[in-house]
């Protein structure tokens, strides 16, 4: 996977403009969390590019921008977690989730679903 790494709060207005084209991703990882390592090595493994190729992945290292974290809870209204999976499309949150609930499948379908809606 290609991260994109979320080192500016301005990224988050253009992650904001970005999801009204097509779906954006963002990976909340904490380097101090065994259970945030996990995580992100499952899901790079199983990701299929054929599959995903147009999602643009960010990768924010919660420890080093903390207050990019909390823009992110702020601004799409979801608790903080980590590690912490958000896809955001049309400027909203529409899949949240954390922990053992970071699912590939769960996420390529929430992706489908809402390149549907933005397209219809």
């Amino acid at each position: 996977m290609n991260w994109i790494l979320l080192k500016e709060l301005n990224q988050l207005d253009e992650i904001l403009l970005e999801s009204q084209k097509k779906p954006v991703l963002i990976f909340k990882h904490s380097s101090r969390c065994n259970i945030s390592r996990a995580t992100l090595d499952r899901l790079e493994r199983k990701w299929d590019v054929s599959e995903m190729g147009a999602v643009k992945w960010y990768f924010l290292d919660l420890i080093s921008y903390r207050e990019i974290s909390n823009q992110i809870a702020d601004r799409f209204q979801v608790e903080h977690h980590s590690p912490q999976i958000l896809v955001i499309s049309n400027g909203k949150s529409v899949l949240d989730l954390s922990h053992y609930e970071i699912d590939y499948d769960h996420i390529k379908a929430v992706f489908k679903n809402s390149l549907t809606s933005l397209a219809g």
